[in-house]
């Protein structure tokens, strides 16, 4: 046997609330547009005109499950 005592590890440091914040609107902005470009970029919705968007995020769309045709 050893006599060998495990000290503890330093302790994580905290992350204030006000540091995460802008990190998750952020986050969140991007998400709702990911989900904006690829659920309902086309037709009457579409804010950018033509089909690119639609068929950039076309396989996308089928495997989120959006429908598109």
């Amino acid at each position: 046997m050893s006599d060998i005592a495990l000290t503890p590890a330093a302790r994580p440091i905290p992350i204030p609330v006000s540091q995460i914040l802008p990190w998750l609107a952020f986050a969140g902005v991007l998400g709702f547009l990911l989900i904006y470009f690829v659920g309902a970029e086309q037709g009457a919705t579409s804010l950018i005109s033509g089909h690119y968007v639609h068929e950039f995020v076309h396989d996308g769309r089928h495997l989120l499950g959006f429908p598109c045709h």
